[in-house]
């Protein structure tokens, strides 16, 4: 039986393992990134957008199967491990950033239709395109921001008698 998946605050010694996990979702969900483009990123994700962001990590037993990071109300990074897709791992790790980090925004490649369609199903909607990614690269972004929740009817009635 396989162990529980919990979510925790990754330490620095973890910043190897959640960069192979970067990697290898990266190269399975983004076919229009050449191999030297991920290469530099990888590098800056290592040295430079671990530190930058609030951690959150998804393992099971030792293993971390995904994580994400958040700055500034911002998703930052969502990343699980290929062989953890369609286990509700992605889902998990949003919903965390939402409700515990406060992200209300991200920015995703326009070509990684899968991603784009996920955060539509969580919420998301798109408000605005950059044609380059954050290093200036031709890999436009979409800006997204959460659609903020409609008060129930019932909710509603109760605030207008108060």
């Amino acid at each position: 039986m396989p162990c529980p998946l919990t979510l925790q605050t990754p330490h620095l010694s973890d910043y190897p393992e959640l960069t192979r996990v970067w990697e290898a979702s990266v190269r399975a969900s983004h076919d229009f990134l050449p191999d030297y483009y991920i290469q530099v990123l990888r590098d800056h994700v290592l040295g430079r957008y671990l530190d930058a962001v609030m951690l959150v990590c998804c393992k099971e037993g030792s293993r971390i199967c995904g994580f994400a990071g958040v700055a500034n109300g911002r998703l930052d990074m969502l990343f699980v491990a290929p062989q953890d897709h369609g286990r509700g791992i992605g889902k998990r790790l949003l919903r965390h950033a939402v409700q515990e980090l406060d992200a209300r925004s991200l920015d995703v490649n326009e070509q990684n239709a899968h991603a784009l369609a996920f955060y539509q199903r969580q919420g998301f909607e798109v408000t605005g395109r950059a044609e380059t990614d954050g290093l200036g690269q031709p890999y436009p972004l979409l800006h997204m921001r959460l659609i903020p929740a409609q008060p129930s009817d019932q909710e509603q009635g109760a605030a207008g008698t108060a």
